[in-house]
């Protein structure tokens, strides 16, 4: 047993105190072994027996000029923390580039206007989509920037405001802040007379329309939009989902511009939206499906509509990633983990998937070009 000396002041001498000892507190030793005769001895390997352990030593990441993404990805496998878990959801999201993966994603958040809609646009033309799940927000602002309109950098405060004063000078200004993302108001009024001359009136004319069918209708017209006023910026997310026929649903449109203003545009006409009328689509994907993945970029609606498809479909998701900055400790769904879904039967018990915590804009094209690399794209 080792001793270690403790100063311990007692009384109010001015020498210096007697000495104390105390032991160190003793160190667990391995369990003693039988040999072979019978007696106890000491163990060969002085380890003791551990069921979580695995020999399995963290490595130390390198970095360096010249690394490809996924070489980048590769060593963030070597790493803990958050670093292990993007690794793992590379690997996942490779398997899930298979063309014999039906793949769902979620998309939530401010990803269009924060700059991820080529990303996203890029995966459905190279049959990386199978259905996507978005909110009208996002919708909203890709037909922006497929008229013509764009999003300028701005900062989320100012130097010499508060942040009050800096958002009612905004205001004043006619700008809209998405955080450090300015947006000029006279975008949403050629927003609202693109919707009016070339969106809602042929849905009119049909009546009654899914939501499905309004999305789709979207792509069209900002595709052909784009193409005749020659706009710099690509058609976006919505005309390459028209393009190859990947369908897009947006179950909370109502929350949104697009909602706003199609709800306007059925108050003097015959458009009427069927909420309901897209659950059969997404459902009979599912259904049909042999192998199910699930992509997930922020949580909200989005989330939960790619996943509780799986409820009334005879299997569940093999492989799901989810891209999420709310923790998991508050019970919303938004950073329940995968794992969690997992007990209402939404990804299968052997399913691979990962989730990560962390700003999506950063994750995103990471989690992207590092798949892309591994699948050999």
């Amino acid at each position: 047993m080792v001793a270690v000396r403790c100063w311990l002041a007692i009384g109010t001498g001015t020498g210096p105190p007697p000495l104390r000892t105390a032991p160190f507190k003793a160190v667990a030793r391995p369990a003693a072994a039988m040999t072979d005769d019978g007696e106890a001895g000491e163990r060969a390997d002085h380890e003791p027996e551990r069921e979580e352990f695995h020999h399995d030593p963290v490595g130390h990441a390198e970095a360096r000029a010249g690394m490809t993404v996924g070489e980048l990805a590769d060593q963030y496998g070597a790493a803990g923390g958050g670093g292990a878990t993007l690794h793992e959801a590379v690997d996942v999201y490779a398997e899930m580039l298979d063309d014999d993966v039906t793949t769902f994603v979620g998309l939530a958040g401010a990803m269009v206007p924060m700059g991820m809609r080529r990303i996203v646009a890029d995966l459905i033309r190279d049959g990386h989509v199978d259905a996507l799940v978005t909110t009208g927000a996002n919708l909203t602002h890709d037909a922006i920037e497929a008229i013509g309109g764009k999003h300028h950098h701005g900062r989320s405060e100012h130097p010499d405001l508060s942040d009050r004063e800096h958002d009612e000078t905004l205001r004043e200004e006619g700008v809209d802040r998405i955080y450090n993302v300015y947006l000029p108001q006279e975008h949403f009024a050629a927003f609202e007379t693109h919707l009016r001359e070339h969106v809602f009136p042929p849905l009119a004319e049909r009546g009654g329309v899914s939501i499905q069918e309004l999305t789709a209708e979207l792509g069209r017209a900002n595709a052909a939009v784009n193409e005749a006023e020659e706009v710099e910026e690509g058609p976006g997310i919505a005309a390459a989902a028209h393009e190859h026929d990947v369908p897009i649903y947006c179950p909370a449109v109502q929350d949104s511009v697009l909602g706003i203003q199609a709800w306007i545009y059925s108050q003097t006409s015959g458009l009427t939206l069927d909420a309901l009328g897209d659950m059969t689509g997404l459902n009979d994907l599912a259904h049909e499906a042999d192998s199910a993945g699930a992509l997930l970029v922020g949580g909200g609606v989005p989330k939960n509509f790619v996943l509780q498809t799986m409820l009334v479909a005879p299997d569940a998701y093999q492989y799901a990633v989810q891209l999420t900055m709310d923790p998991p400790q508050t019970g919303g769904l938004s950073g329940a983990t995968l794992d969690e879904a997992r007990s209402w039967g939404k990804l299968e018990p052997a399913a691979r998937n990962a989730s990560v915590y962390a700003d999506a804009t950063i994750t995103l094209p990471l989690l992207v070009a590092a798949a892309r690399e591994k699948a050999g794209e």
